[in-house]
């Protein structure tokens, strides 16, 4: 019996070593290492024919922004003195590198930087920024120059009634609602609906209650009886004294669509969101219809050339600040007339607007940011 007893105990013991290896092994295998490699964010939208896609973007808040942008703001004053320097931004080169990008009025600026502290700098000649707000096309897309029947979308070919001087006449495009204090107003451009402040070819200067007309003079053989008026302007003078170029004109009751809704792009959404490199972005404009690109610059310095009536001539350069380039090569993007078309991230259901755009060139086109232009206005976007 004694014998017995004692081969019971040890094989007991040999059991409770093997279990105990067992389990442990368990435990390691199911560990996970302090070293595993993250995941890269992404973000996710969906293409015009609804199919999921992934790509990544750099927000402004990304470390490695903010430390261009640093760099980018301390030398900006300097380099903006050099003639032919139009602008500087924080980008990314062909090889998605961040850079310090610096915007020429032509090829061959001398004494232009190749780095900066440390961060690489990238020339782009993009020509001379002008407000894009004498259309040169005819139009594209659906029915962005058409007389609409009321209750209207917009996207649409539209302006100032009284848009005619010096023997022609003007127009840009009615871009978006927007809404403050429970009344409903168009958001454009101050130069597609507000800037003729001087006597000039016309005899006139805009005025509160002034007409706001769809379609735009342009598209109605200048004569104001072809279209129809939709708003009534209200002033707001954004320029040249504040950093958006923006109006607003309040709605005819019945006139427009009280959801807002952009020709070829339907409903947005009444939240709205920055401005990220690499961000795919839509548009719908008057001359170019519905067009699609992305953010190329974020934080820009850009020079933008203006006209105080319809085809009046330079009348003042304006510097803009903490602005966004797209990406625009062949004005295929941003044309003349486009100007006032709200931005909106490339998404096919109600998407977030992004920024106002209202300048250009055939390389680049400039929007004001969103935020930036509904904190001026004291207004939130109308959507759902």
């Amino acid at each position: 019996m004694k014998q017995k007893k004692a081969l019971g105990i040890v094989l007991l013991i040999l059991a409770i070593v093997f279990i105990s290896m067992i389990l442990w092994n368990g435990c390691q295998q199911n560990s996970i290492s302090p070293t595993s490699p993250s995941t890269p964010s992404t973000t996710s939208s969906v293409t015009s024919s609804g199919t999921s896609s992934q790509q990544k973007t750099l927000a402004k808040s990304d470390s490695r922004i903010l430390a261009a942008i640093a760099v980018q703001e301390k030398h900006t004053q300097r380099l903006m003195s050099k003639v032919n320097v139009v602008g500087t931004a924080v980008g990314l080169n062909d090889a998605d590198e961040i850079v310090v990008k610096i915007y020429t009025a032509k090829q061959g600026v001398a004494d232009l930087p190749t780095n900066l502290d440390g961060i690489n700098v990238d020339i782009e000649v993009t020509g001379i920024i002008h407000a894009m707000g004498k259309p040169g096309g005819s139009g594209g897309g659906v029915s962005h120059t058409a007389k609409q029947t009321p209750p209207i979308q917009l996207g649409t070919s539209g302006g100032w009634g009284l848009d005619l001087a010096n023997g022609y006449c003007c127009g840009g495009t009615l871009g978006s609602l927007v809404q403050i204090n429970d009344v409903q107003y168009i958001l454009s451009n101050y130069h597609v609906f507000e800037s003729d402040i001087v006597l000039g070819g016309n005899n006139i200067i805009a005025a509160d209650g002034n007409p706001i007309i769809q379609p735009g003079l342009i598209d109605v053989g200048c004569k104001v009886a072809n279209a129809q008026t939709i708003a009534t302007l209200v002033v707001k003078k954004s320029l040249p004294n504040s950093n958006v170029d923006a109006s607003i004109a309040q709605v005819v009751p019945g006139m427009v669509k009280s959801d807002g809704s952009i020709l070829e792009i339907g409903t947005i959404s009444k939240t709205i969101v920055a401005a990220s490199l690499k961000q795919a972005v839509k548009k719908s404009g008057r001359t170019t219809g519905l067009t699609r690109s992305s953010v190329t610059g974020l934080n820009a310095t850009i020079s933008v050339v203006y006209d105080n009536e319809c085809a009046g001539g330079t009348a003042f350069t304006k510097t803009f600040t903490g602005q966004i380039v797209v990406g625009n090569k062949g004005n295929k993007f941003l044309n003349s007339g486009d100007s006032g078309s709200l931005m909106v991230e490339d998404v096919t259901t109600s998407p977030r607007a992004v920024g106002l755009l209202f300048a250009g060139s055939s390389s680049a086109a400039i929007a004001n940011p969103i935020d930036q232009v509904l904190t001026f206005l004291g207004a939130t976007m109308v959507g759902q």
